[in-house]
């Protein structure tokens, strides 16, 4: 059994990536290709850099560089996978940036008005269990509370590794004979809205709302509403034993279609003059909602907005076991992709690759 060790990746993130002195996000600057390359060469033979499949970068909206490399193509339904040389047109697990997906998804389904708004209570949207909405405290929860994590319920997918162990919470909502009475019967064990708590069971609740108010599964409704109209290649979504999908983890992307998500929160929800996701939902999912400790958290998208060295250091994005990450750095009008396949490695060693990737290729290759 792998010890997949998140919690350690979640505070290395928060203490490291945007306050570290080796990494500073530069000013505007020409991209340079060959550099680039030649940098991230140095970087993989050195050992900086390992486990990389894929690195995509874009600017201005347009590819500016990609590379691959070879590894295990590991699907989450199996934690196996084949040997391969990866590509434009070979499929990558996102792991949780599938999360950032979804918020995307809920807003197209929002301005639809298929979906409740941030402010619904959240029991409302499920008379079928209505035993569990007159329990006290309850009536407190709202859907922006599932948007931002911040539930309040007894969560912790962070201590006890996946495997089999149903004191992970994950492992328990998938062994539940019905994982949302198992979710809205949680114990709450905090004000809502106060403290963030990272939770799978959020996302699968955002899939489960956009099933039952649009009558689509949530990887055709995905499919329907934001991948056709951004013109995305070939899909995959793992689906659980009892036939709801990994809303949280389950998507499986091209690598140019993983940058075009970037891409597209980086216009503002707009994709070749089409606003495919209201622009005012982008801007709300990527403000913060709650913060933590060196980083904040909007709805399902990451942001990290600090000061270092007398220096802004921003970004947004979603964030992936084994190391896929998904940057968009609005004041370089930069977006940077990556697919990774260290599953195996600590959350630290991780987080290290990623931020080799930047400091030492991606960052230095713009000037």
């Amino acid at each position: 059994m792998t010890v997949l060790d998140r919690r350690h990746l979640l505070t290395a993130l928060g203490a490291g990536l945007v306050t570290a002195p080796f990494l500073t996000i530069p000013a505007r600057r020409a991209f340079a290709a060959g550099d680039f390359q030649q940098r991230l060469d140095a970087a993989e033979q050195s050992g900086k850099v390992s486990g990389l499949h894929a690195v995509l970068v874009s600017k201005g909206g347009k590819l500016l560089f990609e590379h691959y490399g070879k590894g295990v193509n590991e699907d989450i339904s199996s934690d196996t996978g084949d040997t391969v040389t990866f590509g434009p047109e070979v499929l990558h697990d996102l792991r949780s940036v599938s999360k950032s997906v979804v918020g995307l998804v809920y807003g197209i389904a929002l301005a639809q008005g298929k979906v409740p708004p941030p402010e619904a209570n959240l029991y409302e949207q499920f008379p079928e269990y209505a035993d569990l909405a007159q329990q006290p405290g309850r009536d407190w929860l709202t859907i922006a509370h599932v948007l931002s994590m911040t539930m309040g319920l007894e969560w912790d997918e962070l201590t006890v590794p996946y495997g089999s162990d149903l004191r992970n919470s994950e492992i328990a909502m998938e062994a539940a004979p019905d994982r949302f009475r198992y979710i809205l019967g949680l114990p709450i064990v905090g004000e809502p809205g106060v403290k963030w708590t990272y939770c799978g069971a959020a996302t699968a609740i955002l899939g489960r709302l956009i099933a039952k108010s649009t009558g689509e599964k949530l990887p055709a409704y995905a499919r329907r509403v934001l991948f056709d109209p951004m013109g995305f290649g070939p899909s995959e979504w793992a689906i659980s034993a009892d036939g709801e999908p990994r809303a949280a983890s389950g998507l499986r992307l091209l690598p140019r279609d993983m940058l075009k998500i970037g891409q597209l929160a980086l216009a503002g929800g707009a994709w070749q003059g089409k606003q495919v996701v209201p622009a005012d939902w982008v801007k709300r999912i990527t403000t913060p909602a709650v913060k933590m400790e060196g980083r904040s958290y909007g709805y399902h998208w990451y942001i990290y907005d600090n000061m270092a060295g007398g220096q802004r250091q921003y970004w947004f994005g979603g964030i992936g076991w084994g190391g896929q990450k998904l940057y968009v750095f609005p004041g370089l009008d930069l977006v940077v992709a990556m697919n990774c396949g260290n599953y195996r490695k600590p959350g630290r060693e991780q987080n290290r690759v990623n931020l080799a990737v930047l400091s030492d290729v991606v960052f230095p290759s713009l000037g």
